[in-house]
């Protein structure tokens, strides 16, 4: 196998599954919009081993303990007969991402299969808000640190503000999928932050089970995307620290996922009735203008 038909094994995957995420690749060069669909590739299949519900928890854990150490043989060895993993080590080694980032990354998505009493019932919980940030860093904080190495910056102060970009966006996700995330276990809502509302996993459980949403809910999963939304101020600090060819991507990402919030916030913060999600239609536009903002960048470098 080739190193482009490797890479083309990652664009496939990630046209498939990468709702939001291939719509900023698409904006990008097409070395750099090639290394972003590696990476989305091999998250991809860390979350898919995750949350395969026909197997059960013991037999996940054993699955991705064998996938993680097939993904480091061939990382020390370079060959493999594993496009993803092939396309990987290539990327790897054109940006510079350090293994380490790659393995904190294996490790947030190896939290999910570790859960502990929460309730009545086994339920994956976080003590804290703390905790909770430090999950968000494992399973996005990371990505967004790989992200902005093929994105490319030279600002040490790029890190931090990705690091807090990468937990913005998957606050988000979680009060997007709090209904789904209880149906399987797993209530990504801190104790501290239930208790302070008067609420608890029970509680949550309960929603995902069609229990009528309260004030107190509301106001308690409205603070959830307050934190949220000030973690975007990063975004809007890291975009000019990254390459002009890589912004409108970064543009078009932190502008979709925003949009996500904002539409939750209209519903408000009920995500328990339905599932919110920005209409491809709106996405279409926000490509539209990233296309734009990446060709005024090409013509004034």
């Amino acid at each position: 196998m080739t190193i482009a038909e490797a890479y083309a094994a990652c664009r496939t995957i990630a046209q498939r599954e990468a709702k939001n995420f291939y719509y900023a690749f698409r904006v990008l060069p097409r070395h750099k919009s090639d290394a972003m669909c590696a990476v989305y590739a091999f998250m991809r299949r860390a979350d898919d081993i995750a949350d395969d519900e026909s197997l059960t928890l013991p037999e996940r854990r054993q699955a991705m303990s064998a996938w993680v150490e097939s993904w480091r043989a061939a990382r020390r060895s370079g060959v493999s007969g594993d496009p993803v993993f092939l396309a990987l080590n290539d990327t790897q080694k054109q940006f510079a991402i350090p293994d380490a980032l790659l393995e904190e990354l294996v490790q947030g998505t190896t939290m999910d299969l570790e859960p502990h009493l929460g309730a009545a019932v086994e339920v994956q919980t976080f003590a804290t808000f703390d905790d909770l940030y430090r999950y968000c860093y494992l399973v996005a904080s990371v990505v967004g640190l790989v992200c902005i190495r093929i994105f490319g910056y030279t600002d040490p102060r790029a890190e931090k503000l990705a690091e807090e970009t990468g937990i913005a966006f998957q606050l988000t996700n979680i009060l997007r999928d709090v209904k789904e995330d209880a149906e399987r276990g797993r209530v990504y809502l801190p104790q501290d932050m239930l208790h302070e509302f008067g609420s608890s996993t029970e509680r949550v459980l309960a929603l995902a089970q069609g229990a009528g949403v309260e004030s107190p809910d509301r106001a308690m999963l409205r603070q959830l995307a307050a934190k949220a939304e000030a973690y975007y101020k990063s975004a809007d600090q890291l975009l000019p620290l990254i390459d002009k060819d890589s912004r409108a991507a970064l543009w078009v990402l932190v502008t979709i996922y925003r949009n996500l919030l904002v539409r939750i916030g209209k519903l408000d913060n009920d995500v328990f009735s339905q599932r919110v999600s920005v209409p491809t239609s709106s996405k279409l536009l926000t490509l539209t203008q990233g296309m734009s903002m990446a060709l005024l960048n090409r013509m004034t470098s």
